[in-house]
């Protein structure tokens, strides 16, 4: 089985699955997508979390899809979002590191056309809000790649409460359409994000489709959380640490059910293909949980790319089911412009999902690819190989898995069978003949590091220190 329906739900699954939004005729869904920064696979109720409630993530997967083979195109942040934005291997452009601000030529390509930029050619009103991480160069701003609203930091990270004038740097500066938002009137960043994504869509201009991209910085560092919050997780969660990282997610999950509310009262949430997901998985630094899967953020171990995913749009996708095939990120924009009859495909490495969770028998994707510098994978049904580059060129001997046996990846089986291992290699190896040569690498430190958390005698978060 390829997806499993609730009872409770099966009533409006059927119902959705005869009103999919397949009319010609249909206004064209809005479009919002969500994005966590660094959340864990098992920080959610619907994914698993017991020690605090997420009651606006788990109604929306209740009533949605849930993608438990759900992936990100990169481990770490900034090139899971150029290919979720793009809907392309990030490589095709050389982008498979963090930036590196005090070198030019970092971030998006010149040109590069994303799903802000499609949209809008389509008709649509877009914005944006939150972390970009995306590049701060002339052609590189949201303004400049097809938003025509935009509130939010350039670079990663910062302060959740408002920081000294002084310290605010063009980066880390909030800015709405690039006037400079003073720090009084920030308050909680997290709040202050949600309240922006909601006066957008109250301000949106309602003669046209809109999309909405909402980037969170939460929960990654630094760990800063509401003190409301962190009181009321004061008995329950013991561990300083993980209350911060419980109060900071729930402040994400206020902020969504703020926003699902101003869908529902602008009459827009029926036809809103609303998706939510993490940028990689959960990192060291946060306290994070990512289950069974083994790995953290920057790994190619499944605790790295594997992430929460879910999609709701209750008049073109089944309601409460649960999707078990291998989706990724770069499936977001050619589902979205195939929803929103925009027929150009061109550029696109991700498929369109709808005919998938409307019974189209097979795989979205056979083969799933992963390269950050020295450590690549690639995924072929369930078969993973995992290829590591030493300091002087060479490579180690694979690590190979069987994921339909082996979830955590715990046995090694390239000794067992080297003639799989060495298809899969091959199969890497041809990938990227069609990809670009990272544009910069980020230096000795993250390579390193790397190469020492991939290693079967690395367990948990040993090797894990220097986090990307």
């Amino acid at each position: 089985m390829t997806s499993k329906r609730s009872g409770v739900f099966l009533s409006l699954a059927l119902f959705a699955s005869c009103h999919a939004g397949n009319n010609e005729d249909a206004p064209p869904p809005h479009v919002v997508v969500i994005l966590a920064d660094d959340l864990g696979y098992n920080d959610l109720g619907f994914t698993g979390c017991a020690d605090f409630d997420t009651p606006a993530l788990d109604a929306l997967a209740a009533q949605g899809v849930v993608f438990t083979d759900g992936h990100v195109s990169a481990a770490v942040c900034a090139p899971s979002r150029a290919g979720l934005i793009t809907g392309a291997h990030q490589q095709r452009m050389g982008f498979e590191s963090n930036l590196i601000y005090t070198e030019s030529g970092t971030g998006l390509a010149r040109g590069a056309r994303t799903l802000a930029s499609r949209l809008q050619d389509a008709g649509y009103a877009t914005a944006g809000v939150g972390k970009w991480h995306l590049g701060s160069e002339e052609g590189q701003h949201p303004l400049d790649v097809g938003f025509d609203r935009f509130t939010g930091l350039l670079k990663g990270a910062r302060s959740y409460f408002p920081q000294l004038e002084k310290k605010q740097g063009k980066l880390t500066r909030i800015e709405r359409n690039l006037e400079v938002v003073p720090e009084a009137e920030l308050g909680y960043l997290t709040d202050f994000f949600s309240a922006e994504a909601v006066r957008l869509i109250e301000s949106r201009d309602q003669n046209k489709p809109f999309f909405l991209y909402l980037s969170y910085t939460a929960p990654h560092t630094p760990m800063h959380a509401r003190e409301d919050l962190l009181e009321h997780f004061s008995e329950s969660i013991p561990d300083t640490k993980r209350r911060k990282y419980a109060a900071m997610v729930t402040a994400m999950d206020e902020g969504v059910a703020a926003v699902t509310e101003a869908l529902q009262r602008n009459g827009m949430l029926e036809n809103t293909l609303l998706v939510f997901l993490s940028d990689n998985g959960g990192a060291t630094n946060n306290s994070s949980d990512n289950g069974i899967w083994r790995g953290m953020k920057g790994s190619k171990w499944e605790g790295g790319h594997r992430v929460p995913f879910i999609a709701h749009w209750p008049k073109g996708f089944p309601s409460g089911i649960q999707y078990d095939l291998p989706v990724t990120s770069m499936d977001i924009t050619p589902t979205a412009l195939a929803a929103a009859g925009v027929q150009d495909k061109e550029g696109l490495d991700g498929v369109d999902l709808r005919p998938f969770l409307h019974g189209q028998a097979g795989r979205p994707h056979q083969r799933l690819y992963w390269r950050r510098n020295v450590a690549a994978a690639v995924r072929d049904g369930d078969w993973k190989v995992i290829r590591i580059q030493e300091k002087d060129g060479t490579f180690r001997e694979p690590l190979l898995f069987d994921l339909a046996s082996d979830p955590s990846e715990e046995n090694n089986l390239a000794g067992q069978n080297p003639e799989k291992a060495a298809a899969l290699l091959d199969l890497l190896a041809a990938w990227e003949e069609n990809m670009q040569p990272s544009g910069w690498v980020q230096g000795d430190r993250w390579l390193n590091n790397q190469r020492a958390k991939h290693k079967m005698s690395v367990i948990g978060r040993d090797a894990e220190r220097a986090v990307p």
